[in-house]
């Protein structure tokens, strides 16, 4: 801007196009308008400061598919302006001074497109919310058999919604912090999904206790004081683990973290205080219109004709047995697991290894949105990254008088892999009335880089990573030693916020698994179960991103995943994981204070699993509803929390942690012996048979 007037960066593009071929008039006036624009004869027009036009006439840009069909206007505007002022910056030019015989398209580029996201997001919240409560609706209905419980639930999310919303419009005004707006559906998402899943675990265990034979208060009682410090660690565990993006450097992420926080701390706060007053009101009629009845359980003993029985007969009735029995009947059996479940979601997990990362705008879009079929038409006359040039600024002494070291230097950038095009100080237009590549002083120029690639994909990326690489090589056999370069633009853009995304991963990585650590080594009062059920967790993330990577390099090669989504969903992933360790394990550590460990196991595993599994599916749905957000970013990050989420509740969870459980035995307590005493393995290692006396 100090050296040429304006910003070279064509964030919003007006297209032009026909067919069939655009006359010589046609585009004769396309740069008389751009004329107009850049001396100043044409006023009122907002933010608008200066119009580039380019046509694919004469092979201007070497990766042009057409020739002559398409002409595109770049506009300038002053910086500062917001997205929605260059819109209709844009669209008052092409309105005033086009019309129909100028074969409009429209208006598209990086600039309209997320101001279309934010029309698109903000008009899909509602639908996002509608649906979302519907399907926790159907799910709790479903797992309790009740019409009441849903009731609860809604009632409950209902608060929590409207607590958050004004608290934290309150907070943003006091601490001036706000979440991005791009991602409040992944806010509402997590508030209604969080609140669901503590409701689902109270109710399981007011029905347990029912079913024990407590009457009302006492089940409500003993429900609360059973499981509410549980639901208050799980809770605190997620928050610890979203606030695990207050490390990073990248403001995105730390305007992030603190509304994950809050949001959580709301969703803990009304449900371990609203749903106990429910269960105490309503008791047995929670479950309308079942009830639960009490049942005493028939403890089998194994009679000496069933110890004498062959082993035909024993193995049809081991046919029988649930998994959690079949799993905890020996240490082989648990190793067996362990070793299926790790080696399934290890090859899972093995497409992360070529994760690459985008920002995506114009590509994210729907395809029948007038700014991505205004893309689509300027890329067909030209190439992918016509849309949203890379800028190369050069700054040196008399650049004026070394036109020969200038073009040489352009056609060096014409060679770099990605290039599509390079438009230089000798290319540039005459008659715009503006040195719009060449500083009138004569010490700045600049280079329109054209890609080959969506200018936000991870091959766009990539090919500006390579031009900064080579660059200092291409200055020295041009005779530019001694300018001094930087580029600028979207691609370039991109690329710093990638390169910064990957440098905060460690940082969070460290922090989130330290976070759940501790949570889970202060619950569980041990250092070895902690460890290996949160390497668990990170292996069943791994499995998550894998298959995301994998699908969506299927369904769009080349443009790598929207940068946040990955590590938004790690930090999720995790902490929803340490949320169901301690809810998990917890139960179990709470029976085995009576119990020998494997007993332990099998007594809590099956209703701790019901409880995990409905809520991890409610929680599933309410991310996975995401994708009702026609948005690339949005498809992500629904497909990576709701896969994870499943693979975490019904392979981790279900099967995965009672063999680790199993198979390490009475150590997972270490140091604590509490374990220790009350186990009844026998010397070879076998856990006790269901039924069998110990």
């Amino acid at each position: 801007v100090e050296l040429f007037g304006f910003p070279l960066l064509g964030r919003t593009v007006l297209v032009q196009r026909r067919a069939d071929g655009l006359t010589v008039y046609d585009q004769a006036r396309t740069v008389t308008h751009a004329v107009g624009v850049n001396s100043g004869r044409y006023q009122d027009l907002g933010p608008l400061r200066g119009v580039l036009p380019i046509t694919n006439t004469g092979g201007l840009f070497p990766g042009s598919s057409e020739r002559d069909t398409t002409a595109l206007s770049y506009l300038f505007v002053q910086p500062g302006a917001t997205f929605s002022a260059q819109s209709r910056a844009a669209r008052k030019y092409a309105d005033r001074y086009f019309n129909t015989r100028d074969d409009i398209v429209g208006v598209t580029g990086s600039v309209p497109a997320r101001a279309l996201q934010g029309r698109i997001i903000r008009d899909r919240l509602p639908v996002v919310e509608a649906l979302t409560l519907g399907a926790i609706v159907v799910i709790v209905g479903v797992n309790f058999a009740s019409v009441v419980a849903p009731v609860v639930t809604l009632v409950t999310t209902a608060v929590a919604f409207v607590l958050t919303l004004r608290l934290s419009g309150y907070f943003t005004d006091l601490f001036d912090v706000a979440s991005p707006t791009e991602l409040e559906p992944v806010v509402v998402a997590l508030l209604l999904g969080v609140v669901t899943d503590y409701v689902v675990f109270y109710c399981s265990a007011l029905r347990h206790q029912l079913r024990a034979g407590a009457d009302r208060l006492t089940a409500a009682r003993n429900a609360t004081a059973q499981f509410a410090p549980i639901i208050g660690v799980a809770g605190l565990a997620v928050a610890a683990g979203t606030a695990a993006l207050l490390v990073a450097e990248s403001a995105f992420f730390q305007a992030l973290g603190p509304a994950l926080i809050f949001t959580v701390f709301t969703g803990l706060i009304v449900a371990i205080t609203l749903v106990p007053a429910f269960m105490a009101v309503l008791g047995k009629w929670l479950f309308w219109p079942t009830r639960p009845e009490p049942v005493v359980p028939a403890e089998p003993v194994a009679s000496a004709a069933e110890s004498a029985e062959p082993a035909q007969a024993r193995r049809s009735r081991w046919s029988r047995l649930s998994p959690v029995d079949w799993i905890t009947a020996s240490r082989r059996n648990a190793a067996i697991t362990v070793a299926a479940c790790v080696g399934g979601l290890t090859l899972a997990a093995l497409p992360v290894v070529r994760l690459d990362l985008g920002v995506s705008f114009v590509g994210s879009l729907p395809t029948n949105t007038e700014v991505a079929q205004t893309a689509t038409a300027a890329e067909a006359g030209f190439t992918e990254g016509i849309l949203a040039p890379t800028v190369l600024l050069v700054e040196g002494v008399s650049l004026s008088d070394r036109q020969t070291a200038l073009s040489q230097l352009g056609e060096q950038l014409k060679t770099v892999e990605g290039v599509a095009g390079v438009l230089g100080p000798q290319d540039e237009p005459a008659g715009l009335e503006l040195s719009v590549l060449l500083a009138e002083t004569g010490t700045a120029a600049r280079y329109l880089i054209v890609l080959e690639d969506e200018p936000l994909g991870a091959r766009a990326i990539h090919t500006v990573d390579r031009i900064r690489d080579t660059l200092p090589s291409m200055l020295g056999s041009a005779g530019l030693t001694d300018a001094e370069v930087g580029l600028a633009g979207d691609s370039a853009t991109a690329s710093f916020i990638v390169a910064q995304t990957e440098d905060d991963l460690l940082r969070i990585a460290v922090a989130a698994v330290l976070a759940n650590l501790l949570m889970l080594t202060i619950f569980l009062r041990a250092l070895v179960a902690p460890v290996y059920l949160l390497l668990a967790t990170v292996l069943s993330l791994g499995a998550a991103l894998g298959l995301t990577t994998f699908v969506f390099d299927l369904l769009e090669p080349g443009v790598g995943l929207t940068f946040y989504v990955p590590f938004a969903a790690a930090v999720l992933l995790l902490a929803f994981g340490s949320d169901y360790n301690i809810f998990g394990v917890g139960h179990v550590w709470d029976v085995a204070r009576r119990r020998p460990l494997t007993e332990a196991i099998r007594v809590a595993m099956p209703q701790t699993t019901r409880a995990i599994n409905a809520a991890g599916i409610a929680l599933a749905a309410s991310f996975g509803l995401l994708a009702v957000v026609p948005l690339g970013p949005f498809r992500q990050l629904a497909f990576a929390m709701a896969i994870g989420i499943l693979i975490d509740v019904l392979v981790v969870r279900s099967v995965l942690m009672p063999a680790l459980l199993t198979l390490v035995g009475p150590a997972s307590a270490w140091p604590n012996k509490r374990l220790l005493a009350q186990d009844g393995e026998d010397p070879a290692g076998s856990a006790p048979v269901l039924g069998q006396a110990t």
